[in-house]
């Protein structure tokens, strides 16, 4: 066997080698978001427990709370979005429970009942403590005057409204009837493209294969014909 053809051989191997060892580390890393997906998925589920005195945002982030109280009137609007409905907002109350006043994450509204009254109402809120990681370089301040929001920015939110920065996401009111659609905190949004990112290493893999075994030929008629 010529040099060239061990080299195009052994460049070959090297290649489909690492191509195959990238797509199972990433499904190494599949494995351990699913794992990392079900937990968030069960605390989120979890039976709901009274809001803590002193909320972490490690140690109780997705925590389930019920707590009663009144959703106060002011408010901030986050730009959001429905899949099935289209452009909106976010709606961040206050919520006075127990001598404390947190934020309140109502839900979703359509930009046509942006200035819809939502006056003061006492009612019982099931959700989950959040700490959403949202803002970036990005995201444009907030509009103060209109009190309108690009992002879930906690600290400045509880700023705005005077309360603890402390966000529970609404899963259910019994408000009657309930002003804003919630929107439950989920998994949906936490990207997991180890699946596709494996699919494609794997992909690339079998066309380093194909390439690797045409060049082997071409070489080899190469040498034939001289």
């Amino acid at each position: 066997m010529s040099l060239r053809l061990i080299l195009a051989l052994l460049f070959g191997i090297t290649g489909t080698v690492v191509l195959l060892w990238l797509g199972t580390w990433q499904m190494q890393r599949l494995t351990w978001k699913e794992a990392i997906l079900a937990d968030i998925d069960a605390r989120i589920g979890a039976a709901p427990v009274a809001l803590p005195d002193a909320p972490d945002h490690t140690r109780d982030r997705y925590l389930p709370v019920r707590a009663e109280g009144v959703i106060g009137p002011e408010e901030i609007l986050v730009q959001s979005s429905m899949k099935l409905v289209g452009p909106g907002f976010r709606v961040i109350a206050t919520f006075e429970t127990g001598g404390r006043k947190i934020l309140l994450d109502r839900g979703f509204i359509r930009l046509s009942d942006r200035d819809q009254a939502r006056p003061a109402v006492a009612a019982t809120i099931t959700g989950n403590l959040h700490w959403p990681d949202e803002v970036d370089g990005f995201t444009p301040d907030p509009d103060l005057t209109a009190r309108l929001w690009f992002a879930r920015d906690i600290p400045s939110m509880a700023a705005a409204l005077g309360t603890e920065p402390v966000l529970l996401v609404s899963r259910s009111s019994d408000e009657d009837p309930v002003a804003v659609t919630p929107l439950p905190v989920d998994t949906a949004g936490i990207p997991n493209n180890h699946l596709q990112y494996a699919i494609t290493w794997f992909l690339l893999a079998g066309v380093w294969i194909v390439m690797t075994a045409y060049l082997l030929v071409s070489l080899r008629d190469r040498k034939t014909k001289v």
